[in-house]
């Protein structure tokens, strides 16, 4: 059976008639002046976590403070269980 040359045409235009409709629902519009690569070279995170400034500290109120944590860590209450890997 030969083929004619009119269906090839038909097919082809078919083919584009269906890809023009598809791309007529694609919006073309940059309604914001950011893109995705902009935020991320910005370091825009809504996730981000901003630690607390802590107030600066004397080295003598560092060594103490340092020196209560260490005691409630080693003095802590409850019973005491030898095997739970943090030794000093």
């Amino acid at each position: 059976m030969a083929k004619n040359p009119s269906d090839d045409f038909d097919d082809e235009e078919l083919i584009r008639a269906e890809f023009d409709s598809m791309v007529e629902g694609l919006s073309l519009d940059e309604s914001t002046p950011n893109t995705y690569l902009d935020d991320l070279e910005n370091n825009v995170d809504e996730n981000y976590y901003l630690p607390p400034k802590l107030p600066r500290q004397s080295p003598r109120d560092f060594f103490i403070s340092m020196k209560e944590a260490i005691e409630r860590w080693f003095y802590r209450g409850g019973p005491r269980d030898d095997d739970d890997g943090a030794h000093l």
